[in-house]
């Protein structure tokens, strides 16, 4: 089946719905939401490379997921599985398919409860938000739509504690989401706290009289600025969102290299499994009884060469590299070692270890400078690993092939 095709005919099918069944009280709940959440959730199912079934479910869902609104605004759910079932009733797509589609859509009523990854990765798409620059906004065009939709004005005190409950109570489902979203998420958190706090001390504070501005006192656009820009505490405030950008990124990175370093040894394992049985099963059935077949001894003896190569690259892809596992005091004065990889002080007394850290953990340059050493190293062996497995990959891929015309030309020949 071709699933890109299939995408764009859903996309089209439900821009039509939300189109032809304009609702102009849905501020929040229109195409241009459901359009953020398919980009999200493609964002997040292209970190976990799901196969082309689930990354298909997935996508679908998003774009299922709120088409309801067009029929039901109490039981939308339901009316986009209901749409969604119709849509694809004339598209023959494999019935686990729809399962999980449908199972992605279910998972999106409030509570969440997703059940497995790609419910996951539907779920925290739809509330993606929640941790980006956007929260604000979003959270105004929300609020007008239960304004419109009830007929009725929130006070914004109480909106305001809505979002603050909802924030405290939601958990990201997805790992990715946690590292990239959690930091931006407890931002917008703390600025609806600390608003709730001037609210509540504005309340309680004595209204000052009204004195008129002495003629002519007007401060200087520039003066303001300089002071601005100059203030201590707004430049913390910078410098601390700058800090927690940097460390989502390295947390976000060091997470993508481990989990391609696994499945790196993952792919490892299947090449020196596969071409292990291939290889006991030649020495214990054909070379066994190998006077009985003289004439597929070269292309048995092919075949085992090849394995042998795959299982000797795939080895090397995984075999760990001993390192010398001592610093020296010269080394971190001059921050020139990197202490967050074992293979660089498991030789070195606790005392020097502690005493390294405690200065790269006192100095924040050194510090960084130490995740972006580690996160190279683990790139530069990433890149190695990886290469020796193409490698592994491709003398098995080729020789398989090979090995196999040997052996029919081989039988042929008799």
């Amino acid at each position: 089946m071709n699933y890109e095709k299939t995408l764009e005919l859903v996309r089209e099918h439900v821009l039509s719905l939300f189109k032809t069944r304009a609702d102009d009280r849905l501020t929040y709940h229109n195409a241009a939401h459901t359009q953020s959440v398919v980009s999200y959730a493609i964002q997040i199912a292209d970190h976990y490379q799901l196969n082309d079934d689930d990354f298909f479910a997935v996508c679908a869902a998003a774009w299922f997921h709120d088409s309801g609104y067009m029929l039901d605004l109490h039981n939308h759910e339901d009316k986009s599985i209901e749409i969604a079932r119709e849509f694809f009733s004339d598209h023959h797509i494999k019935a686990a398919v729809l399962d999980r589609i449908i199972a992605c859509i279910e998972a999106t009523k409030i509570p969440q409860n997703p059940k497995g990854l790609l419910e996951n990765i539907l779920c925290d798409a739809d509330l993606f938000h929640l941790g980006t620059d956007d929260f604000t906004g979003k959270s105004k065009q929300l609020r007008q739509e239960v304004e419109a939709l009830h007929n009725t004005r929130i006070d914004r005190a109480e909106w305001r504690q809505r979002n603050i409950d909802l924030l405290e109570g939601h958990r990201y489902h997805t790992d990715y989401c946690r590292l990239l979203l959690h930091d931006r998420l407890q931002e917008n958190l703390n600025k609806l706290r600390n608003k709730q706090q001037k609210t509540a001390s504005k309340e309680q504070r004595p209204v000052p009289e009204t004195q008129d501005t002495p003629p002519g006192f007007e401060p200087a656009q520039a003066e303001i600025v300089n002071i601005v820009n100059n203030a201590p505490h707004l430049k913390v405030k910078k410098d601390k969102k700058r800090s927690k950008g940097v460390e989502t990124m390295l947390r976000i990175t060091a997470s993508n290299q481990q989990r391609l370093s696994n499945m790196a040894d993952s792919k490892a394992h299947i090449m020196i499994s596969v071409n292990s049985i291939i290889i006991s099963l030649l020495l214990s059935l054909l070379l066994r009884k190998i006077d009985e077949h003289p004439n597929q001894l070269i292309p048995a003896i092919i075949l085992l060469g090849i394995n042998l190569v795959t299982i000797v690259f795939a080895i090397l892809a995984t075999r760990p590299n001993v390192t010398q596992g001592t610093f020296t005091g010269e080394e971190v004065k001059n921050r020139k070692v990197n202490l967050m990889f074992f293979g660089n002080f498991f030789k070195m007394p606790f005392d020097d270890y502690e005493a390294g850290m405690n200065d790269m953990m006192n100095d924040n340059n050194f510090l960084y400078g130490s995740m972006v050493k580690d996160m190279y190293s683990q790139g530069v062996v990433l890149g190695r690993k990886y290469h020796l497995l193409r490698m592994s990959y491709n003398v098995f891929m080729y020789g398989l092939v090979i090995s196999v015309v040997a052996f029919v030309i081989s039988t042929l020949a008799v």
